[in-house]
Formats: C-alpha cells, sequence, structure tokens
C-alpha cells in the first residue's frame, strides 16, 4: 500500500502566505520548519547537486526551490531537477526528479510524507541519500516499491538525465567532481578528458605544421634577398591555415618584391 501523508485535516496556511526566505514547509496547510543544514548535510547537498546540475540534458536544477501544487501544499527538495521556466516566485506543480538527503537527526515520518506528497504531485522519481550508517541511496517511483542502490551502482533518469550517475557521486567530493568535470566537457563537446588530450596532441601537430611552412616561406624570401618587413612577417607568422600557407609559399619561389606575396 503506498504511504500517505499523515496530515488529513485541512491547515490553516496557504502558500501565499509564506515569502522566499521562509524556513517552512507546507503540507495541507500545515507548517514544518526546516531546520539549517550540518556541515555533511550542506556539503553533499552541494556536490550532489553539481553532479546533476551540470548534466548537459538538464535545463535547470535548484538546491531548496519550493514547488507548490496547490494552495495548501509547498515542498522544497533538497535538489530538484526540472524543465526550464520564467516563473518568479514558488514553482508550480511538482519538480521531475528530487533528492533528499537524510543525515542525523532526520525526521522519517516527516520525509516519508514528503516523498508520498512529491510522488502523489507529478514527481517521476525521489532518491533519498542516507548519511547515516553505510552509504546508500533509497530511489522511489510512483506505484512501486522502494528500490535500494548501494556503492558501485548507478542513477539513471531517462529523460531528465544524459549520463548515468554513481551513487557516490551524490556524497563523496572526488566523484562528483569527476561526474561534473565529465558532464562540463560533454556540454563543451568533448566526450572525456582523453578526447581533450587527443584534441589538443591534433592542435599542436597543425600548430607546428603551420610554423614550419610559415618560417619556410621568410627563410625563402630572405634566402632569394628580397626585403621583409614586419607587417610581412608579422602577417605571414600570424597565419594558422595550412592551405593558404602552402600558397604564399609557392608564390615565395616567384615574386619579385615580398610584398606581391600576398596578391
Amino acid at each position: 500500500m503506498p504511504h500517505r501523508p499523515r496530515t488529513d485535516r485541512q491547515g490553516p496556511f496557504r502558500v501565499d502566505q509564506l515569502r522566499e526566505g521562509d524556513r517552512y514547509e507546507l503540507s495541507s496547510g500545515h507548517p514544518i520548519y526546516c531546520a539549517p543544514s550540518g556541515r555533511e548535510h550542506a556539503g553533499t547537498n552541494l556536490i550532489g547537486a553539481a553532479a546533476l546540475e551540470t548534466d548537459p540534458d538538464v535545463e535547470w536544477a535548484g538546491v531548496d526551490a519550493g514547488f507548490t501544487p496547490d494552495s495548501g501544499t509547498l515542498r522544497a527538495p533538497d535538489v530538484a531537477i526540472g524543465r526550464g521556466g520564467a516563473e518568479r516566485g514558488w514553482i508550480p506543480g511538482a519538480p521531475p526528479l528530487a533528492v533528499e538527503y537524510a543525515a542525523r537527526g532526520q525526521d522519517e515520518q516527516e520525509l516519508q510524507d514528503k516523498i508520498a506528497e512529491l510522488l502523489q504531485s507529478g514527481t517521476q522519481q525521489v532518491w533519498v541519500v542516507r548519511l547515516i550508517g553505510p552509504r546508500r541511496v533509497e530511489v522511489y517511483r510512483p506505484g512501486e516499491s522502494m528500490r535500494l542502490v548501494g556503492p558501485g551502482e548507478i542513477l539513471s533518469a531517462p529523460g531528465l538525465l544524459r549520463n548515468p550517475v554513481p551513487i557516490e557521486a551524490l556524497y563523496d567530493r572526488d566523484a562528483a567532481h569527476r561526474a561534473t568535470l565529465r558532464n562540463l566537457l560533454q556540454r563543451e563537446g568533448y566526450e572525456s578528458l582523453d578526447a581533450v588530450r587527443q584534441a589538443g596532441v591534433v592542435d599542436g601537430i597543425n600548430q607546428g605544421i603551420s610554423q614550419g611552412i610559415a618560417e619556410s616561406i621568410l627563410a625563402l624570401l630572405s634566402e632569394r634577398g628580397l626585403v621583409v618587413d614586419l607587417p610581412i612577417r608579422e602577417r605571414i607568422l600570424a597565419e594558422h591555415d595550412p592551405a593558404q600557407l602552402r600558397r604564399w609559399l609557392i608564390a615565395a619561389t616567384q615574386v619579385q618584391e615580398a610584398t606581391r606575396l600576398f596578391d
């Protein structure tokens, strides 16, 4: 049987009575105080958010963003991944992917209430990262039993994230940095750091070829006794197109004045 929020009676508050910055969520109009985070919770929240937000397919992500599926409900997941938008203030509906960090002092009943409300409001997945005891992630989906994922395993969110997420990237700083770097490289058109290194090797070879041809042009002009002033020299050395440099090299064997090289 799916978990139901424990609050059945409508409380006295509405979402529009809360202001941005208020440390409360609402469940059926009842306020829920959100305490400040300790070191562990705050740190893992940040690195996990970075590992997800930088995914090339993510349009928008937020930390503690307030979502309101109805006038009496306001929920702010630790990390939310959603569609792009231009809303000001609270965000209508629920995020497609929500991440919660459960650390010391976690109110388990309240956490289960929050998960249930998010799933009932349209969230596709809720990932709960357990920071007490063995590191693990609980995966909740609408109409499915909770699935437990441990170290060495990955998480996926088709349609929201391009890349699978090692669960360590949600709580381990080094793993999060690796995932973030991979994502940022992909956003720039590189599949991996090795691809960047390979591109650098190719660029270096091309630059070396261009420089070699340019120096050959200058040497040939000098050998023929032609005057090469500073503007001509700078223009030749600044050219990086091998095809153009080859044309100038051929011309350097024929022109009678260095200034005619560019005709």
